[in-house]
């Protein structure tokens, strides 16, 4: 738990948060409208998505499908009958006037996200429910100082909003949770989290009370689009709420918008609540009613999960802990490095992956699966040293000449005559060259300073190119200076 020091009190901050997380469906929930990101505006609505009078909505089926899989992956219940609801406001990007959404009876009910805290602690953050709803479209202010422009390719589009209780007591919880809620996502590919497409968009409950007193009046914080703003927002808004307390001022239950620019949240309007959107079942939608086959046999689809993939990388393949939680934080990275390990020790793996392979990919601003190294490369490439055929010097070499060709290291180390020597004769002939060039440090090594060893070692590699085989220079090493 998180405790912010006041003048007057320690103050504890409650969050909870409404993930809206965009299926990854090819049409909308009521229409056969497609829904690819960065169409021109208007250009993907239909007569049933721009509110037309007499328009018809028809349940996506494969909509619900993949909410019952997510519903199912955050270990929660799958209630078998709901009801969608028009959810009744006024805004000009909602032509119909309403929204269609879920609220009492909603499709997916209680469940949780289990997330790792920095000093390893596990802590469950409870799911109050999962509810469909489509989005609304989107308003445009920045086009014209006097007009606003209205985009309705977004209204209509399959969300699933997954509402936590406020269990989150730090910007740190919150930010763990969003990481873990879209990583399972991803897996199960229901959303492609996308947060600065609008796939995925999170709204922030916040409020403060002294440490061990009832619940403070909460704000909301909307359409906040970034793991990083979340925090952001957070931190802002719990020392802004917390001085206005210490003042002797009241918390105004209000909605608010965060400016990453400034780093604020600014009051947008009153927060309402339920009753102030007039709930009622849709008169066009039919009750949803789901045969428990179903849920079963979408339970049998279920991937391999985060938090089960990296039980089996720490108890199967041998990781540490934290090597398994990077690997499977991404799924691409997972299924790359699974691949890479084909014969090899897991362990051997890892350095390579997460060291040289990570730290390009990071330059190049590239994800895995653009990376010009495959996977069966690279199991190539440690298989090279392995095998003595190249040393760990010339390794780097050949990884650089990968990402620059894309080629398989057996050919470039083919190509450029890169392999490890080892003919001992040779390598007997070069120490002796060395030895002879250097007596003064001979002499100096002979005396006590062993430290000598190193460069030894240094000029014979640096005299074979890095090609000589590093054990079999040591072991003849230290026979000659003998």
């Amino acid at each position: 738990m998180s405790i912010i020091q006041g003048r007057l009190h320690e103050w504890e901050v409650v969050i909870g948060l409404e993930v809206h997380a965009q299926l990854t469906s090819q049409t909308k929930l009521f229409s056969a409208t497609p829904t690819f990101f960065g169409a021109p505006p208007n250009s993907q609505v239909s007569f049933i998505d721009a509110g037309f009078p007499g328009m018809l909505p028809v349940l996506n089926q494969d909509c619900v499908h993949k909410a019952i899989k997510t519903g199912l992956a955050l270990k929660a219940k799958i209630n078998l009958s709901s009801v969608f609801e028009r959810k009744n406001y006024f805004y000009q990007d909602l032509p119909q006037g309403y929204q269609i959404s879920q609220n009492e009876y909603p499709i997916v009910g209680a469940g949780q996200v289990s997330i790792t805290l920095k000093d390893g602690h596990q802590k469950n953050i409870r799911i109050t429910r999962l509810h469909l709803e489509q989005d609304a479209g989107k308003s445009i202010h920045d086009q014209s100082p006097t007009k606003t422009y209205v985009d309705l390719n977004r209204s209509g589009v399959a969300l699933m909003e997954i509402v936590s209780e406020p269990d989150m007591r730090s910007a740190e919880e919150a930010s763990l949770y969003i990481k873990k809620l879209r990583s399972i996502l991803r897996y199960l590919q229901t959303c492609d989290g996308n947060m600065d497409q609008g796939s995925m968009r999170c709204d922030v409950n916040l409020s403060v009370r002294p440490i061990g007193q009832a619940l403070g009046t909460r704000c909301e914080i909307k359409n906040v689009n970034s793991i990083k703003f979340v925090g952001q927002a957070i931190d802002y808004e719990a020392r802004r709420q917390i001085e206005l307390l210490e003042e002797g001022e009241k918390i105004i239950q209000e909605t608010r918008l965060f400016d990453p620019q400034q780093g604020i949240t600014r009051s947008m309007r009153s927060k309402e609540d339920a009753h102030d959107y007039r709930y009622f079942p849709d008169p066009d939608l039919f009750s949803l009613e789901i045969d428990s086959n179903t849920v079963v046999q979408i339970e049998k689809s279920l991937p391999e999960l985060p938090d089960d993939k990296l039980k089996r990388f720490v108890d199967v393949l041998g990781l540490t802990p934290y090597d398994a939680s990077v690997l499977i934080a991404e799924q691409e990275v997972a299924h790359y490095f699974e691949e890479a390990i084909d014969g090899l020790k897991p362990t051997k793996v890892v350095h390579w992956v997460t060291g040289p392979l990570f730290a390009f990919l990071k330059k190049q601003n590239l994800s895995i699966t653009q990376s010009p190294i495959s996977a069966i490369h690279l199991n190539q490439l440690i298989k090279l040293i392995e095998e003595d055929t190249i040393s760990g010097r010339i390794a780097k070499d050949v990884f650089e000449e990968m990402t620059l060709t894309g080629k398989n290291p057996i050919d470039i180390v083919k190509e450029k005559g890169w392999q490890q020597l080892d003919n001992t004769q040779e390598v007997v002939t070069i120490i002796c060259d060395i030895l002879k060039e250097n007596q003064d440090k001979v002499a100096d090594y002979k005396a006590g300073k062993e430290k000598l060893f190193g460069f030894f070692v240094g000029q014979i590699m640096k005299k074979t190119q890095g090609k000589a085989n590093p054990k079999l220079v040591n072991d003849l090493l230290k026979d000659a200076l003998k």
